[in-house]
This record gives structure tokens, sequence and C-alpha cells, in this order.
């Protein structure tokens, strides 16, 4: 039997990272043991799912533009590598820590299961603030962060992509610097990288067009379409904004955004295409002519049909998941719902569609950059999106199909199908030893 929640959280908890109150590790392990409670697998095939395969700290000097040397501190664990070889980003961020590290890894392990793609989990990243570095500060970072892993990643062991902080220009410099290690020209090594650098068409807005098909299909599950439903997005990232645009395109009334300079809502709808216009050449969402100004606290609460978190983990917690007022959370961010939150929405009849579902666009397509740079041939990008649209669709069915077997809510059913495929992996593989 799963060992007790209380029990894992005390055996685990090192610390808390500043922007949420708790250890999301203690999250994953919260998550596991609900999964747990419904398939009640053996102890000894559930114990290796509360450790990180492997856990790697590097120091990373950089030469600084005003001839400063610092010291960071960089990240890389794979969670889980049963289901193929680990998939997880590099997170350029103040916050980086190895318990949010090992989470994120946890949590990719989950998603790579859970829409049948042959990787496991895995995360990196550097505790800096890109925000306040040059770009050849950036490319110095990378490169030092890189040839301090060289031997940890590559086509058929760990495979980065983009994350917070990060972007196809940096995914360019991994490739770049792993290759002229290498000796030869490896584009498989990383996802996320720019076209014409072997990455794939309809990858920049993979994860918001999964969140798309993911809402439609909820929407539709409970008798709802798109053009009927009011939508409010927190955080206008790469996620966030095309999570907007394509929504608002399928007919969705998009009623708010939010960046860090707060929200704007309009409840007959925001026009998106002036939105994104307005966004680029200002770079803030504050002052977008005829909207009502909220904070990203405001936004949460708005009484919509479907609430997208996507901005960063913790945001849905005990303090206000009471006052939501959203039929449903499909989360983007990852982690945006605390346990406790979930169990106040959950008694409030509030349907979540958890993260390493709803957001797993991105790493779906990830997929398909990796197979054609190891095929070399490349597919044009609407036979990607309908390629993702099959994945995640059918990837929805499985969880929903689980959630209606089990009697449980959608979050649970998600983990009792991504463990019961990493358990199945690691039984038919064995132990070695």
């Amino acid at each position: 039997m799963a060992t007790t929640p209380g029990r894992v959280r005390s055996a685990f908890k090192s610390g808390t990272p500043a922007r949420v109150h708790r250890n999301p590790f203690d999250d994953v392990l919260e998550q596991i043991d609900r999964a747990a409670e419904v398939l009640h697998p053996d102890a000894d095939a559930l114990e290796p799912l509360r450790h990180a395969r492997r856990q790697v700290i590097v120091s990373i000097p950089v030469m600084m533009d005003d001839g400063r040397l610092r010291v960071l501190e960089g990240y890389r664990v794979v969670y889980d590598n049963s289901r193929g070889p680990g998939k997880g980003g590099i997170r350029y961020h103040p916050d980086v820590n190895l318990d949010e590290m090992k989470a994120l890894a946890a949590w990719m392990a989950w998603k790579c299961a859970i829409v049948d793609i042959p990787f496991g989990g895995a995360k990196g990243g550097v505790a800096c603030d890109p925000l306040k570095m040059s770009d050849g500060e950036l490319e110095r970072v990378t490169r030092r962060y890189i040839s301090e892993i060289f031997d940890l990643i590559g086509p058929t062991v760990d495979i980065p992509a983009p994350d917070v902080g990060t972007s196809p220009r940096v995914m360019a410099w991994v490739m770049d610097t792993f290759s002229m290690k290498k000796g030869y020209v490896e584009p498989g090594v990383v996802t996320g990288k720019p076209i014409p650098l072997g990455g794939s068409g309809g990858r920049l807005e993979a994860t918001g067009r999964g969140l798309l098909f993911v809402t439609r299909e909820t929407l539709r599950r409970i008798g709802h379409v798109l053009s009927d439903s009011t939508v409010a997005i927190q955080g206008f990232g790469n996620v966030g904004s095309n999570a907007a645009k394509l929504l608002h395109a399928a007919g969705a009334r998009v009623v708010a955004v939010s960046d860090v300079s707060g929200a704007v809502y309009d409840p007959h709808g925001l026009d998106m295409p002036r939105v994104l216009a307005y966004y680029r050449e200002t770079r803030q969402l504050r002052g977008f002519p005829g909207t009502e100004l909220l904070d990203n606290q405001q936004l949460l609460r708005l009484p919509v049909d479907v609430l997208l978190p996507a901005a960063m983990e913790g945001q849905i917690n005990a303090d206000n998941a009471s006052e939501l007022r959203a039929r449903i959370v499909v989360e983007g961010a990852n982690g945006p719902t605390t346990p406790e939150a979930d169990q106040i929405l959950s008694k409030r009849g509030v349907l979540v569609v958890p993260d390493i579902l709803a957001n797993a666009g991105g790493v779906v397509v990830s997929y398909f950059e990796w197979v054609q740079d190891r095929y070399g041939y490349f597919w044009k990008e609407p036979e990607v999106n309908e390629r993702l649209e099959e994945k995640m669709v059918a990837a929805f069915d499985a969880v929903w199909t689980t959630k209606e077997k089990f009697e449980v809510d959608a979050r649970t059913a998600a983990y009792i199908l991504a463990v019961d495929r990493i358990i199945e992996a690691r039984s038919l593989r064995g132990l070695y030893a």
C-alpha cells in the first residue's frame, strides 16, 4: 500500500520556494498518493516513483558585461526514463531550485505517459533573471550550462526544450554547443529550435493549440460549445497569448487576459488581434484602450465558463479557491492549483482539467520535432497540427474514460493513467541489479 501523504511530505520537505507557500515536490507526492488509493499498486512498484532517477547541481561561472565574474547555480533532473529518454525544458528564473526542478520533471514524466509518447520526464534550469541580462550574458550562461551537463543530455538520453525564461534562440545555442563538443551537427539533442536549425512547424503555438483542443473537448463533454463560452486567461507569455489567440479564432469570448502589469477585462470580449498587436508594441497589457484594469487575483475571480491559469505554479490555492467563479479550470501552467485548492474546487463542483493533460501540446510537438530530426524529413505545419489534435483528443478521451470508470476527479484520473503506464513499463523492463 502507499505511504501516507503526511509521512511522505515530512520525508521530502526541504524548504519553500519564494513564490509559493509550500514545496512543489510535496504536491507531486500527494498526487501520487491519491492515484495509489485507487490503483492499490504493490508498494515495491510504487516506491521508485517517489524518487528522481538523477539530480544534478552544477556551478556556472560566467563573465558579465561589466567585467564581474558571477557564479550561478544550474540544475538538471531526470525523474523517470522507463518509457524513453528524459524530456523537459530549461528554465531561467531567479527562483529556480532543486525541489522545483524535481516537481516539474515528475510532471513531465506523467505528461508524456498520458499523451503516450516514448519519453520520460526531465527538467533543468539556472537560477538567474534573464530580464536583467544582455544577449551576450545569456549566451555565455547557456553555453557554460550545457558544457557542464554535456555528458547527461543527448537525443537518446535527455532532450531539453524551452521553458520559462528561455526561447528558440537559447535552444539554438544549446544545439550548437552540444554539436561543437560532439564534432558533428546533432539537431535532435534539443527541441523548440528555430525552424532553419531543425525546428518543427507549429511548435511555438503547440501548447496553446493543445489547450484549445482540451478546452473544446471539456466543454463538449458537459454539453457546451466554444462559441457560447467565456474565457479568462492568467498569463500572457507564449502559452497564454497563443491560447488567447486560438480560442478567440475558434469562437470563444475571451473576456480577460493578464501579464505582470495586470489584467485587461471587457465582458463583451476582447479583440485579440488588436490586443496582441498592442502587446507587441508596448510589451504590456496595461493601458489597452476600452478595457477595465484588474489585478491578477481579480481575474481569477471573474464569472466565466473557463478559467485558464497560464502563469506560474501555486496561483490557485487555499486562500482564493473558494472565491473562484469559473465553471471549469483548464491548467495552462504547470502546477497552478495546490492540492488544498483542488479539494475546495471539487467540493464546489468546479471541473479542473489538470496540467499534465491540458498543457501537454508542447511536449507532443516536441516529440514530433525529435522524430523529424531523427528522420531528417519534415512535415508541413498543417500535418503537425492535425497530428497534435489526434494525440490530444485521444489523451483527453483516455483520461475522461478513467475518470468515469473510477468515479474520481480529472486530476486523479490523469495520475491513475500516468502512474499505471509508468509502472507497467518499469515492470516489463524489470530491475537491473
